[in-house]
């Protein structure tokens, strides 16, 4: 088995408001091997997002720890993380917004070789500011553009190359393709699996779209409410869901063909508030498997098969 190189352990991140705390990530625990793609998927507000913050200490986490390269990073002050952030990057899913719209091209990208010193010399900066636009397809005629003056896949590849500019052994990869056209989502997911071909980088990647994280990911984790719901290897998610939740969102997923649909399964209920849940499963009022046991007890990730977790009582129940 490959060595992880970024694991976290019970990770917690609870945000105050004026009726309690929002349970955003609720004791969540997964590993990454070294050269793979873990997927998370969800629907909106499940936490996915506020996850990959956490990790990279861009939220301080309520308690839990987060490892890199073996190494407990969840005590570093700021100058121990100012030195990990050269290891650890993120692509911020609309990259407008990400991108400052009176830096040209060349500025975005020259910007973190600057901050952190790597090349001091002007020609040399020029020089890797042309290696890092040819690696991720930027033409050079682009260089002296704003990000105004250019379409959503040539911002995004912007916000990769900024990524990839402090050569990062990890990435946080934040729904980099929502916001993009279908044509150029393909484009911009076979750039990232090129570059961790070549590089040998490690992803997260988060998103709601299941047929883009199954084209990705080594492995897909999905979550419910700020929890993990299930856990297995890409093939066997697809091929095996366990959880009501995963085949619901499974269902959901257009299939191009007249004489092979889906079952659609409709989600209908109440959806639990995530200010201080009550101690049951969190998906049990929107569940057509729910027993008296669900609005007992909270159900917690169990091994129901080599290498594939689920956090179900009725599935657990069933084995």
């Amino acid at each position: 088995m490959s060595e992880s190189l970024l694991r976290a352990d019970h990770l917690k991140k609870y945000f105050r408001s004026g009726k309690g705390n929002v349970h955003a990530v609720d004791d969540v625990s997964f590993s990454i091997e070294k050269g793979k793609t873990l997927g998370v998927v969800g629907e909106s507000g499940c936490g996915k997002s506020t996850l990959g913050r956490t990790v990279l200490r861009l939220e301080e986490p309520t308690s839990g720890n987060v490892y890199f390269n073996g190494e407990d990073i969840s005590g570093f002050g700021r100058r121990r993380m100012w030195e990990m952030r050269q290891k650890m990057q993120m692509i911020f899913q609309d990259p407008f917004s990400s991108l400052n719209p009176r830096m040209t091209v060349s500025e975005a990208i020259e910007d973190p070789l600057i901050l952190y010193r790597l090349c001091p010399d002007r020609e040399k900066r020029a020089k890797r500011i042309a290696e890092l636009m040819d690696t991720v397809g930027l033409a050079q005629r682009l260089t002296n553009t704003y990000p105004h003056e250019l379409d959503g896949g040539r911002r995004q590849r912007i916000g990769i190359a900024r990524a990839l500019a402090l050569n990062p052994e990890f990435i946080v990869c934040d729904e980099p393709v929502s916001a993009l056209d279908v044509s150029i989502q393909a484009q911009i997911l076979n750039l990232l699996q090129d570059l961790q071909k070549e590089l040998n980088l490690t992803y997260m990647f988060i998103t709601h779209d299941l047929s883009v994280v199954y084209h990705i990911s080594d492995e897909i984790m999905v979550m419910y409410l700020g929890q993990v719901v299930e856990k297995a290897p890409s093939e066997i998610l697809f091929a095996n869901p366990l959880h009501p939740y995963t085949k619901a969102l499974l269902s959901a997923i257009p299939v191009p063909s007249l004489h092979n649909r889906r079952t659609r399964m409709i989600m209908k209920g109440e959806i639990t508030s995530p200010i201080d849940p009550p101690a049951e499963c969190r998906f049990a009022k929107r569940c057509g498997q729910a027993c008296d046991r669900c609005f007992r007890e909270e159900p917690h990730l169990f091994e129901a098969e080599p290498g594939h977790f689920v956090s179900c009582h009725a599935v657990e129940k069933g084995l």
